[in-house]
């Protein structure tokens, strides 16, 4: 999020920018090579699937949590990542370059 005016209570007008720490610390992560990856609602396949992320996609961590243990193209691990509101993929499908957490648990 970015603010580039703050008018004042007086009516004067102050230029700033404004940048929340997450959206400053938010960094997008490559999907494994030619998969199309199921995002479902919740960090199980027992829960629906919202959408599919085409070959190539890149995707944001909000937060991460744990969840069932799926193995896939970097190994095999219990992490689910949050990547929209509502939305989770397995951590097993994306290049974080760690095998634990990356971003903050969600609360």
């Amino acid at each position: 999020m970015s603010v580039d005016r703050v008018e004042e209570a007086d009516g004067s007008v102050e230029s700033e920018a404004v940048t929340t720490a997450a959206a400053a610390t938010l960094r997008y992560y490559s999907v494994a090579p030619g998969v199309r990856l199921n995002v479902r609602s919740g960090p199980s396949t027992s829960y629906r699937v919202v959408r599919v992320l085409a070959e190539g996609a890149k995707v944001p961590i909000w937060c991460q949590t744990p969840g069932q243990s799926i193995t896939g193209p970097y190994g095999t691990s219990n992490i689910w990542d949050n990547i929209d509101d509502g939305q989770y993929v397995s951590d097993a499908y994306v290049n974080t370059g760690s095998d634990g957490y990356v971003a903050s648990r969600c609360a």
